[in-house]
């Protein structure tokens, strides 16, 4: 057994950096809290993962701005563009926001964009304190604000703050292209190329290709923003995504369609969409899909994604975080691959960060490239590509072991599901999983250098709530969102993301019983050991409450 997790509850996970961005919730009891009020349990974390609430750096860098301008009974939100600012302003104003008077829009006249500068400019959107919650939102859900390294570079020029004119041009960011983005660029379009399914495929992406984002969510909602200054159309997501995905479609454009399942009868279905919206003549600007999907790991039919893509005229956009590039070869199959970079390439659970790759073989390529040069703003800042650039230089090395701690642990809990005395259920991941035959399809040839597997996230699943909170508490890993850390993690995901709507998310598939591992560095032999201790456990309270039910029966008897 590795050593007892000790970790106070919400504190970050060890070695905690002060970028850490994961944060310890251990005990089923606190995962159901988190469900029930997220907001509350936010609130009292130490540590946090970046979206939930701004880093004590970020806050601090807020607090000074507010002393500046006599506004210490306000509250901001920080943004290193004008671009993200003013968005930030149309979310908070919008009618959109009108769900009763405690989270109604900001009247316009109590919300402003003010620019400073420390050692690098910024813009803070100052607005009415008792207005939190509904500005909390948009820094939840886009992820386009300042990063805790902004904040803490700035801060150390905090007696040089002022308050500076409005610059509207943002293409010149020198602290936002440097160096080390050239370099992650060259690193990228690597791995994207490296043993390719088909090496006669031309054209390739290339560095120009190559977009970064301050948080993988903002490589999905910016280019969404830009297709929807374009197509002003319906989007389409295809299979389960991450909850903040299914938000950002929800909250920004004016509609969209979601096909949860990711199954082919949901192929037939959104076929039949995408006919009768043709039929009326109504745009439907993009199919967005992840490969494979959070958290039970389905692998949706991209052939046939591409098949009606084409056909339709539609833009096809695959997250492929959970696959990760070392993994699969999938560029050629979407017009626009996003990643969060924050997850398995940058491996040390210390930064946020996205990327956005066009295809330039893709019919829409000149389209989206046009969109991509009009309106993208760069926002990854430059202390944050350094540390990037340095921790993605193990990526091959890391992978190889995440996906092989990974398949030993489905091994060992698929054999425990195929017993019927186990109180395992189930294991969802591509090897077990009927969608995994999808997965196959794509990954890439074995070199010398690496042989592919199926990424570092499962999920296992109990057979019900007592033996699953039975699990969770005996599993000796840390309790935390985040995925493709050095540790492994185990976070009981339907019950904190979706408590409140646990029959909805039933219908696709998304189970309480169900907890999402993200398999970590740590020796084989040790994690197998704290697995099956948790196992044993849940098996003896599933024996405890058949022997209650047979008394119980005997008693009415």
């Amino acid at each position: 057994m590795s050593r007892k997790i000790t970790t106070a509850a919400g504190y970050a996970v060890p070695p905690a950096s002060q970028h850490s961005v994961t944060v310890h919730m251990p005990t089923w009891e606190k995962a159901e809290e988190f469900g029930t009020d997220s907001s509350k349990i936010i609130a009292n974390l130490h540590n946090a993962y970046p979206r939930m609430k701004p880093h004590r750096d970020i806050a601090s860098l807020s607090t000074a701005v507010l002393r500046l301008i006599g506004a210490e009974n306000e509250a901001c939100f920080l943004f290193s563009t004008l671009q993200s600012a003013t968005e930030c302003v149309e979310y908070a104003t919008s009618s959109k926001r009108d769900n009763g008077a405690d989270k109604s829009p900001v009247p316009v006249d109590q919300i402003q964009i003010r620019p400073f500068s420390a050692k690098d400019p910024f813009f803070a959107v100052v607005f009415p304190s008792d207005k939190y919650h509904v500005l909390r939102g948009f820094w939840t859900t886009p992820g386009a604000a300042v990063s805790s390294r902004f904040a803490e570079a700035n801060l150390e020029w905090i007696d040089q703050l002022t308050e500076v004119p409005v610059v509207e041009d943002e293409k010149s960011r020198p602290k936002f292209e440097g160096l080390p983005h050239k370099v992650l660029r060259e690193r990228i379009v690597y791995y994207l190329e490296r043993a390719p399914l088909d090496p006669t495929r031309q054209p390739r992406p290339t560095t120009e290709d190559v977009y970064f984002f301050p948080t993988g969510m903002a490589s999905i909602y910016k280019p969404h923003s830009y297709m929807l200054k374009h197509y002003h159309g319906t989007t389409i997501l295809f299979g389960m995504a991450f909850m903040h995905t299914l938000n950002t479609f929800q909250e920004f454009g004016p509609g969209y369609k979601f096909f949860g399942l990711g199954s082919d009868e949901d192929l037939c279905e959104l076929e039949r969409y995408l006919e009768e919206e043709r039929s009326y003549g109504r745009k439907v600007q993009a199919i967005w899909a992840e490969f494979p999907a959070n958290p039970i790991l389905v692998c949706p039919n991209i052939t046939k994604l591409r098949e009606l893509a084409d056909k339709y005229d539609v833009v096809l956009a695959i997250d492929d975080t959970i696959g990760s590039w070392a993994n699969i070869d999938i560029t050629h199959m979407a017009d626009m691959l996003v990643t969060s970079l924050t997850k398995s390439f940058n491996g040390y659970a210390d930064l946020i960060a996205g990327s956005a790759v066009l295809n330039p073989a893709s019919h829409k390529y000149r389209e989206l490239k046009s969109l991509f040069d009009k309106y993208y703003v760069p926002e990854l800042y430059i202390d944050d590509a350094e540390a990037l650039e340095r921790n993605s230089r193990d990526y091959l090395t890391r992978t190889a072991k995440l996906n092989h701690n990974a398949n030993s642990l489905v091994q060992y809990l698929q054999s425990c599901a195929e017993d019927p005395n186990s109180a395992i259920f189930q294991v969802h991941y591509p090897t077990v999983n009927p969608s995994g035959k999808h997965f196959k399809q794509f990954m890439r040839p074995s070199t010398e250098e690496f042989t592919p597997g199926y990424g570092c996230l499962f999920t296992v699943e109990s057979e019900d709530l007592a033996t699953t909170a039975t699990f969770y508490d005996n599993l000796n890993v840390h309790n935390s969102v985040h995925l493709g850390a050095p540790f492994t993690l185990a976070i009981a995901y339907t019950m904190c993301t979706y408590k409140k709507q646990l029959d909805w998310a039933a219908r696709y598939g998304l189970r309480p019983t169900q907890i999402r591992i993200s398999a970590g560095l740590e020796n084989t032999d040790e994690l197998l050991e704290d697995f099956r201790i948790a196992v044993e456990a849940s098996n003896r309270a599933k024996i405890a409450r058949q022997g209650d039910v047979i008394e119980y029966n005997k008693a009415e008897q």
